[in-house]
């Protein structure tokens, strides 16, 4: 028997993975064509233009070369969702994972490198989704702002954000700070 709660005021509901997975299959997300859970609410994702597809496209091409015969096994996956238990199931732009195959979400202690690509929701990356990522351990994550031709890399998560933050002008190569001998150069990305 479930004990009910006295509220004093109205408090949302926050849907876990398992709640967010059967809405999609049953089909009632339908009509946003992409979204994703963070923090237990459903985020409806905005359509990709060229500027972001361009980026997008460039930066797996270069981080599939670079990873080609690393010694981790290190796969280069674009937009799949990653099971960040228990409120949130994230679609980044490009997910670097020793776990590509399978049923399922990507699961979180796979993850080494989450990268977002941003020309409209860059507050959102680099606010809410980055303060996410830290909290679940991520080890690295990369936002691209598109538009400041930049890219923002951040390590040592911790519970309050990320302990470190560099930024890295397009055209400057970007030096991974937690995968070995990882480095791809960032020209022409836009």
């Amino acid at each position: 028997m479930t004990a009910l709660l006295e509220l004093t005021q109205p408090q949302p509901v926050k849907l876990t993975i398992e709640d967010y997975t059967l809405l999609d299959r049953s089909g009632a997300l339908d009509r946003y064509v992409r979204t994703e859970l963070i923090e237990g609410t459903i985020v409806s994702m905005n359509a990709q233009y060229r500027p972001h597809a361009h980026a997008k496209s460039q930066l797996a091409f270069r981080l599939l070369a670079a990873l080609k015969d690393h010694p981790d096994g290190w796969s280069v996956i674009i937009e799949a969702s990653v099971a960040m238990p228990p409120t949130s199931m994230p679609m980044p732009d490009i997910i670097l994972t020793t776990e590509p195959m399978g049923d399922g979400a990507i699961p979180l202690t796979s993850v080494g490198l989450l990268v977002e690509v941003a020309d409209t929701t860059l507050d959102f990356d680099l606010r809410r989704k980055a303060s996410l990522y830290a909290r679940m351990g991520v080890p690295e994550y990369w936002v691209v702002d598109v538009k400041g031709r930049t890219i923002e890399l951040f390590t040592q998560p911790r519970d309050d954000g990320y302990a470190e933050r560099r930024q890295i002008a397009f055209g400057e190569p970007i030096v991974s700070a937690t995968i070995a001998g990882l480095e791809i150069g960032t020209e022409q990305l836009a």
